[in-house]
């Protein structure tokens, strides 16, 4: 699992360079958080990333691999 924070200056790194090469290495689940308050969770699945989701502010995250356990995306933002 990795979890890369996106800024204007990154954000399209992140995503076009980034999560291929976690995908090489092994990486199943990787999250997408936006200073926008936004969580993008993703599972690699089948030889591509799939998205699970989009949430914001305050809503509740129960995503893998925290899954078992729900906290309010409120309290990345602290």
């Amino acid at each position: 699992w990795v979890c890369e924070i996106l800024s204007p200056s990154t954000a399209q790194k992140d995503r076009t360079l980034k999560l291929p090469l976690y995908a090489r290495y092994g990486v199943a689940r990787a999250w997408l958080v936006d200073r926008a308050r936004i969580l993008e969770p993703f599972e690699f699945r089948d030889g591509q990333w799939v998205l699970l989701g989009v949430i914001g502010d305050d809503a509740p995250v129960s995503f893998p691999p925290f899954a078992a356990v729900s906290f309010s995306l409120a309290d990345l933002w602290v």
